[in-house]
């Protein structure tokens, strides 16, 4: 394709693109994003063949594949930019597909949440979402904690919640995760983070109980696990990271030998 005359520093692509500084290096470090050229003090630019490629690593990244798959795609002599898109366009749509029947489902929440307890079936609590996905969640805890009994503890907690109880839980828990994510320029183990993350702990076991171990752990899955990375780094770009190191931190402190 032609080149126009602009070029991005690192930054700049970063808030144009909507990923972090971060993830960038990575792919440089990688091979999966390197910059066209360099500034004569060694900043990177990218160009425009480069914003297409990360274009399509986006895409690929929106539809679950792997870096080193993704890498592996664009690297291959055959591919074809226009095919990739329209094969994008297909698996978006199918995604935007099963979006609308989350909505669907998402409202039927938020008409039970004007009762005065929540009574949702388990077939419309997990509307929208595959028996693999539920599956999968349940796979996920078994394989971290050994039995899936936090995971049916919380579903059992949540479903005899209040409207009112509820609303407060989830308030409970968006005021836990600002105050982490105002205090990032902290040290993890910096009292002021401890007594936060001690908040957020408390929130945690609205749902189940969170010994040592167990909260470490989840504070592992929140920096490993995209879904969970994306919910925390929407309040604050490396929030689940900072959060991982605080939970572990709490965890071999305040929940030692509990």
């Amino acid at each position: 394709m032609t080149k126009n005359a602009t070029a991005y520093g690192v930054r700049e692509l970063a808030r144009l693109a909507g990923v972090s500084v971060r993830t960038l290096h990575h792919y440089d470090q990688i091979g999966l994003l390197a910059p066209s050229s360099r500034t004569a003090a060694g900043y990177r630019q990218y160009e425009a063949d480069d914003l297409m490629r990360l274009q399509q690593i986006l895409f690929f990244r929106e539809l679950d594949v792997p870096l080193a798959e993704i890498r592996a795609i664009l690297d291959d002599p055959d591919f074809d930019q226009v095919e990739a898109l329209e094969n994008h366009r297909r698996l978006l749509q199918l995604r935007a597909e099963r979006l609308a029947q989350l909505i669907g489902t998402v409202d039927k929440t938020l008409q039970n949440l004007t009762e005065d307890t929540m009574t949702l079936t388990d077939e419309e609590l997990y509307e929208g979402f595959s028996k693999e996905q539920i599956e999968s969640y349940q796979n996920e805890a078994r394989e971290r904690w050994g039995s899936t009994d936090a995971y049916q503890e919380s579903q059992r907690r949540v479903g005899n919640m209040s409207k009112a109880q509820w609303n407060a839980v989830k308030q409970q828990g968006d005021e836990a995760t600002r105050l982490m994510a105002g205090l990032m320029d902290r040290d993890p183990a910096d009292p002021e983070v401890q007594a936060a993350i001690a908040k957020h702990h408390a929130w945690i076991e609205n749902f189940y109980t969170a010994p040592a171990e167990m909260y470490a752990g989840l504070g592992q899955m929140y920096a490993d696990d995209e879904r969970f990375r994306a919910y925390y780094d929407a309040y604050a770009p490396d929030l689940a990271d900072f959060m991982r190191d605080a939970m572990a931190i709490y965890a071999n402190t305040a929940l030692s030998g509990r």
